[in-house]
């Protein structure tokens, strides 16, 4: 009876922890929200930044109100997102496939979603009824290719991750070649254009499209919720997860379709937004350990802070601009990449 007590105080000390660390986590992220909405060209004050959000349009200046309400918030809104659908997306690839260098990025997903964006700025391809719609809509296309091709591989070999591995990354390099040839072939001004979306920004971004995203993440988190435990117990190995009563294979195509589905929410508005999926699971997984019921909504909200803090540091890099935020994230992952490297993959994972 003393060793279960034992046992359940250390349970409890351990959830405690765990919720103090994620509640913490989620201080840190207002904060840096509230100083991506502070930050940019223009100056402006805290209490007028804090008015414009909270008072009616009638009782701002308009130039306030329409610097913070539509432009500077649904960028911010959109960098949470994007940050949040990337860290459970790299979390949900690293836990099926069991390596710690899985990502939407690193297995081609981004790199298909770019290419197919790529190509509807080349052709100029617009949709009939919805035109401001195209580009996101051939992103998501792409990404949907790549994802067709690394489970069509995974079929034909067997269904297990070294073969899921390997063909993500031959599809990326695939899609890779795909975008050189696309920019190789454009007339300058559209190289331009297409140049600006793969480097990834947040400048576009609008309520409808914070909409779409959110509405994307918010589904794939309910569909995610009665598979859980099935996740953590796939971190045992597929022959204790089998064991268990879980369906490995299945379970599998599941989570990648809900990968999928996540990363083109997130890539499609914004461009391609390399290392968020990587650096956010690893962050979360050190502060939290591996039970996924914690593990996938820190992985958001770090995915969610790193990005927010990207998007601050895109606009304090260059004064009175605004850079790429795909260049200021792949700036922030590769030293961490290198980390990971050099302290070895114990401490990771």
């Amino acid at each position: 009876m003393a060793l279960i007590g034992s046992e359940t105080l250390t349970y409890v000390a351990l959830v405690r922890r765990r919720s103090l660390i994620l509640f913490s986590a989620a201080i840190a992220l207002t904060l840096v929200v509230v100083i991506d909405i502070l930050v940019g060209p223009a100056f402006l004050a805290f209490g007028d930044v804090v008015s414009a959000l909270v008072l009616p349009a009638s009782q701002v200046d308009p130039t306030v109100h329409v610097i913070v309400r539509e432009i500077r918030l649904p960028m911010t809104l959109m960098a949470l997102l994007v940050g949040a659908s990337l860290g459970t997306a790299g979390a949900l690839m690293q836990t099926i496939l069991g390596n710690p260098l899985a990502s939407p990025y690193t297995l081609g997903f981004s790199a298909a979603a770019g290419c197919g964006a790529a190509l509807a700025i080349l052709t100029g391809f617009e949709l009939p009824v919805i035109p401001d719609f195209s580009i996101p809509v051939a992103a998501c296309v792409g990404g949907a290719l790549a994802a067709c091709i690394v489970y069509g591989m995974a079929r034909m070999r067997g269904m297990t991750s070294e073969v899921m591995i390997l063909a993500g990354i031959a599809t990326l390099f695939m899609f890779q070649s795909l975008q050189s040839l696309v920019q190789y072939m454009a007339a300058p001004e559209v190289l331009q254009e297409i140049v600006f979306w793969l480097f990834g920004s947040l400048v576009k971004a609008s309520y409808l499209s914070v909409s779409i995203t959110c509405g994307i993440l918010l589904t794939v988190a309910l569909l995610l919720i009665p598979d859980v435990w099935k996740l953590t117990a796939l971190r045992l190995g597929d022959e204790r997860a089998q064991s268990l009563g879980v369906a490995v294979e299945r379970l599998r195509l599941k989570i990648f379709a809900l990968i999928v589905l996540l990363t083109a929410g997130a890539v499609a508005f914004v461009g391609t937004i390399g290392f968020i999926g990587l650096v956010a699971p690893h962050i979360a997984r050190m502060l939290v350990g591996e039970d996924q019921r914690v593990l996938l909504p820190m992985s958001a909200v770090t995915g969610a802070f790193v990005m927010a803090s990207a998007s601050v540091a895109s606009k304090l890099i260059s004064p009175g601009a605004i850079v790429p935020i795909g260049i200021v994230t792949a700036i922030i992952g590769v030293p961490f990449l290198f980390l990971l490297i050099a302290r070895g993959r114990r401490r990771f994972w």
